[in-house]
C-alpha cells in the first residue's frame, strides 16, 4: 500500500493525460484524481475491475481506508472517472509496469494463459501462433 501511495505522488498527472486535479459530481462531493487512481491501481495489482467490487473493498479491506485516508466513493463515482480518462489509465498501467520491470520487481516474461471461455470450432479468432502473439504483445507495449 505504501508503495501505492508513493508512486501515485511521484507521478505526473498532466504527463498521462489527466486534466483536472479534481473530480465533482453532481451531486457529490469532489475527489482528487489520485484518489482514484490509487483505487484503480490497487484494484489493478488485486484483479478487481468492477467499480462495484472496488467500492465494496474501499469499505472492507483496511489497508485500502487507509490509502485512501478513509475516504470512500461510491461505484458511480469510481466508474464515471473510468469512463472520462480510459487514455490517461491506459498510460497510467503502461507506465505502471514498465516502472515494475525497471525496479525489476516483475520479470516481464511473457506467459499465455488459456481463457475460460471455450468455441466449438478451432477459428482463425481461436487460434493463436507466433506472429499473432507477436502482434499482441506489439499493442500491448504500443510499439505499434
Amino acid at each position: 500500500m505504501r508503495f501505492i501511495e508513493a508512486f501515485v505522488e511521484y507521478i505526473s498527472l498532466k504527463a498521462l493525460g489527466f486534466t483536472a486535479q479534481t473530480i465533482k459530481f453532481e451531486g457529490l462531493p469532489s475527489f482528487d484524481t489520485k484518489l482514484f487512481l490509487k483505487i484503480y491501481l490497487y484494484g489493478y495489482l488485486n484483479g478487481l475491475q468492477s467499480s462495484q467490487k472496488l467500492e465494496k473493498e474501499c469499505f472492507r479491506n483496511i489497508q485500502l481506508q487507509w490509502l485512501l485516508e478513509d475516504i470512500r466513493p461510491n461505484y458511480h463515482s469510481i466508474f464515471d472517472f473510468r469512463k472520462q480518462n480510459p487514455a490517461g489509465l491506459r498510460k497510467l498501467f503502461k507506465f505502471f509496469v514498465s516502472f515494475l520491470k525497471d525496479a525489476d520487481l516483475i520479470a516481464g516474461e511473457t506467459i499465455a494463459i488459456d481463457g475460460t471461455k471455450s468455441r466449438v470450432h478451432n477459428s482463425k479468432k481461436a487460434n493463436f501462433n507466433q506472429k499473432k502473439i507477436d502482434k499482441h504483445l506489439a499493442c500491448i507495449t504500443g510499439k505499434i
